[in-house]
């Protein structure tokens, strides 16, 4: 992607983490569209999100089916609830999906037991695994999946963008490609980019929430990072 140039993007994910992504992405001047499994319904809450309807207005972004958003990006990001991601991206297609960039921010979090969540699969595996398993046609890259939304999208707000965010996954040229999006859309660094290898290297990222739920209840704000140290 050359410096400044609008991209369309597909954006799975209706929630907070949604939202909140792709209003920075429109703000940033790209073509987005949200996908979910229901939009037609626009004036519900979506969880810890508003409505789909005032984020429409307050944005221009558009809303449409899972498999209209995989259309319509040249690159995908996955912002759904972990638990129900492999479904949801089956019924945004895998046709629709093959040989592009998914990009996982999502996290395998079982709430049904209540505070804090457990992992729905974690130490032998990871849902980014699961994702590239079901979807091999697609280049998964699993990254912002171990902070804050809002610090997803703008590192500056916290200690000067001075912390690190990590890169798992199979496809070099695509952890690569991703490395330059983060930078481009967002503002991250390149120091801040830590590539931690191939895809299964996100059972580690992932095994990062219980102790990032923690610190959230310790601390009293979700605004924090990890910042490593050597």
């Amino acid at each position: 992607m050359r410096e400044g140039e609008k991209m369309n993007i597909g954006l799975f994910g209706s929630a907070m983490v949604g939202q909140i992504v792709g209003k920075a992405l429109v703000e940033a001047g790209h073509d987005v569209v949200l996908g979910t499994r229901s939009p037609d319904n626009l004036d519900e809450k979506r969880g810890m999100g508003g409505a789909l309807r005032d984020w429409i207005d307050s944005t221009g972004g558009r809303v449409d089916t899972l498999q209209r958003a995989a259309e319509h990006g040249k690159v995908l990001i996955n912002a759904t609830s972990g638990a129900g991601s492999i479904e949801a991206l089956r019924t945004a297609g895998a046709e629709q999906m093959a040989g592009k960039i998914l990009i996982d921010i999502s996290n395998p979090l079982d709430f049904s037991q209540g505070m804090p969540p457990s992992l729905t699969v974690c130490n032998t595996d990871s849902l980014g695994e699961q994702i590239q398993r079901a979807f091999p046609e697609v280049r998964v890259v699993k990254t912002l999946n171990t902070l804050n939304a809002y610090l997803m999208v703008d590192p500056g707000r916290l200690a000067r963008g001075d912390h690190h965010i990590f890169l798992s996954g199979n496809d070099a040229g695509a952890k690569a490609t991703v490395a330059g999006y983060l930078q481009e859309w967002f503002g991250w660094s390149p120091e801040s980019l830590i590539d931690l290898g191939d895809i299964t290297t996100a059972r580690g990222t992932e095994m990062i929430l219980p102790i990032w739920v923690r610190l959230w209840g310790a601390l009293g704000t979700p605004m924090f990072n990890f910042r490593i140290v050597r």
